[in-house]
């Protein structure tokens, strides 16, 4: 039998056999397309008359500026010409970080009506194959799900396979805010589920960490965000191995943290793919960000937790039956995610994952793993259980003992 007890052969074998998945992974799934693609001219649009427009006299800012120069623009508006901009431009105002958190809100709703009204008539186009309009037709059960009660919308763009961030709490008052980064397959579509797999998607995640949140300190003032803002892998193809869209997703990530309001803390819950964007995001997070905890993650593109370059506790966990445990913790040219956040040589401090079931079970009510995350989102430190591989998770930083 051959050996590979030497370091070369060893990491050349796993080398050969992380390709070998890839290649499985594109035989099997195929290179990773968007389907169904719908027009992005209505926010085009929209950015276009905007950039030419005024109001009272002045030029309407570049979307692209800071957040800090955008929020300045609207404290100097009166509430009429805000909710003015909002109502003229809500694919416009309803993404832009900066704005207030209360007028995104309101231009969201505004951009999810017109949306809902434009996917009705989608859903009677003959034009359509039978696919498009069932596709059609559950994009506008979306839209009209997002629309029910009082939602928070922080973003919605329908174009593409979609994207949106919704908020559980005040997010003005708030003196932790936590946000839910998931992984492959998060769209407009997939943003909320119902029955046995409510947890596994962005909506339920965030949702059930708010209320685990305010049950482990019921006088903390506490907001929770779904963040489907990014452009995420279609199923477990080439870009899942790859950190392309992890490194775009980052930049929105970061430009979300940056313009958020007042100075409370920050705690990024990354799931799967969404830890790789975490990874690659931690350099450039403002320093409010406290935590960093990953779950059923394939990597975060580092060595290790010094590679993060944070001053943020980083978190791991892993269920026992998650199957990402056997993806190769590696990276050759590019492909794959690096180190295990669960190898103890990481660094992260390794938390008890007990009661998730699988990859998608870690936001389960009445599991360890969601006690955990939610202790860390209010900072009870004290209160996090420990796996067994690392009994010092509370250890010191800084001279500090967090338990």
């Amino acid at each position: 039998m051959t050996s590979f007890d030497s370091s070369p052969t060893l990491t050349a074998w796993r080398a050969l056999l992380a390709l070998a998945v890839v290649f499985v992974m594109l035989a099997t799934t195929g290179w990773t397309a968007v389907r169904h693609q719908h027009s992005a001219a209505p926010r085009e649009t929209a950015l276009a008359s905007w950039a030419k427009d005024r109001i009272a006299g002045r030029a309407l800012p570049d979307v692209s500026a800071p957040a800090k120069r955008l929020a300045h623009f609207f404290s100097t508006l009166t509430a009429g010409q805000q909710v003015a901009l909002a109502d003229e431009y809500p694919l416009v105002v309803g993404n832009l970080n900066g704005a207030p958190a209360a007028l995104r809100y309101r231009a969201n709703r505004h951009a999810l009506a017109q949306a809902e009204s434009a996917e009705e008539q989608r859903t009677r186009d003959v034009r359509l194959s039978p696919d498009g309009r069932h596709q059609a037709v559950l994009r506008l059960a979306r839209f009209r799900s997002l629309l029910a009660g009082d939602r928070q919308i922080l973003t919605f763009d329908p174009s593409g396979r979609g994207r949106a961030a919704e908020v559980f709490g005040d997010l003005d008052r708030a003196e932790r805010v936590s946000v839910v980064v998931p992984g492959v397959d998060t769209n407009l579509l997939t943003l909320e589920r119902s029955g046995i797999k409510r947890n596994a998607a962005p909506v339920g995640m965030a949702q059930s960490l708010y209320g685990a949140e305010r049950s482990a300190r019921p006088g903390s003032r506490t907001a929770v965000i779904a963040w489907a803002d990014y452009t995420a892998p279609v199923g477990i193809g080439m870009d899942a191995a790859l950190g392309g869209l992890a490194e775009d997703g980052a930049v929105r990530l970061n430009a979300l943290v940056e313009a958020l309001p007042g100075t409370s803390d920050v705690s990024l819950f990354c799931h799967s793919y969404g830890s790789v964007l975490c990874g690659v995001a931690a350099h450039d997070l403002p320093s409010r960000v406290s935590d960093i905890a990953v779950a059923g993650s394939p990597g975060m593109r580092v060595d290790s937790a010094a590679g993060l370059r944070t001053g943020a506790r980083v978190w791991a966990m892993r269920d026992g039956d998650d199957w990402i445990e056997d993806i190769p913790h590696m990276e050759v040219g590019g492909l794959g995610h690096g180190a295990d956040p669960v190898d103890p040589a990481f660094g992260a401090r390794i938390v008890s994952a007990d009661g998730a079931v699988g990859h998608s079970g870690y936001f389960e009510p009445g599991t360890e793993s969601l006690s955990n995350l939610a202790a860390i989102g209010v900072g009870a430190y004290d209160a996090v259980s420990c796996a067994t591989t690392d009994g010092a998770c509370h250890r010191e930083i800084s001279g500090t003992t967090e338990a």
